[in-house]
């Protein structure tokens, strides 16, 4: 197994940051809208069959290990199995320091409901991007900003605009049904799903900054209402009907 502190700065140190910040401005539930960890790249293999690798599974304990103990965490995920087990390990580490966890399950709002043809995406992903990439690429964000920008058939991707706001919906509701005080909501994802929420809701485009793993993006009740925040000091407030 690679050694876990090599990606120290890149994996969940930002979104840890993003959630002592919310907490620190008066916030006593907040909820995170995150990637999962490290996972493995497999040639052939259908990509959300990819599990976490051994280092993915480390990071995600570590960064449990290192959220605020005095909050309950709950945990939500997208279906897909590494995104589970992120979630899975994010409340062990958190439980192993002493934290109070509930539990965590799947939520399909934050797997990739918006892809309704999955065959057609790939295939424009990889024609554009020659094959699909660790990293996103030049070509991958040519692909999303397609979709941001409406080029996209609706067919293929559902509207990113009405997406993005589904997806901040189902989290945001986290904020409305606490259990605790302080509290904190971990809902895990997929790197598509952050690029778009960036995109649609505080206008930061693909290639303002790549997502990496453990990256989040962090929702809470502020002064001027629902507040989004992320790790580049991008903050507004929303208002969500769909």
């Amino acid at each position: 197994m690679n050694n876990p502190d090599a990606h120290e700065a890149a994996c969940g140190d930002a979104t840890l940051e993003l959630i002592e910040q919310a907490f620190a401005r008066g916030a006593t539930h907040v909820a995170v809208l995150m990637r999962h960890s490290a996972r493995e790249f497999v040639p052939g293999r259908h990509d959300l069959l990819n599990p976490l690798t051994d280092e993915g599974r480390a990071l995600a304990r570590r960064m449990g290990e290192r959220l605020p103990k005095a909050a309950l965490v709950r945990a939500y995920s997208s279906p897909a199995d590494r995104c589970m087990e992120t979630a899975a390990l994010l409340l062990a580490g958190h439980e192993g320091g002493g934290g109070r966890t509930t539990r965590h399950r799947a939520v399909e709002a934050l797997g990739v409901f918006y892809v309704l043809d999955q065959m057609r995406m790939y295939k424009s992903m990889t024609e554009a991007a020659g094959q699909v990439r660790e990293r996103v690429d030049v070509e991958v964000r040519g692909f999303l900003d397609r979709w941001f920008d409406g080029e996209i058939g609706s067919d293929v991707m559902m509207p990113a605009e009405l997406a993005a706001r589904l997806v901040a919906n189902v989290v945001a509701a986290k904020l409305e049904q606490p259990v605790a005080r302080p509290q904190l909501d971990l809902c895990v994802s997929h790197d598509m799903t952050l690029y778009l929420v960036r995109a649609r809701l505080l206008g930061l485009r693909p290639a303002a900054a790549e997502v990496n793993f453990l990256d989040g993006l962090v929702f809470y009740s502020g002064p001027d209402g629902l507040t989004l925040a992320a790790a580049d000091g991008s903050r507004v407030a929303l208002s969500l009907a769909v």
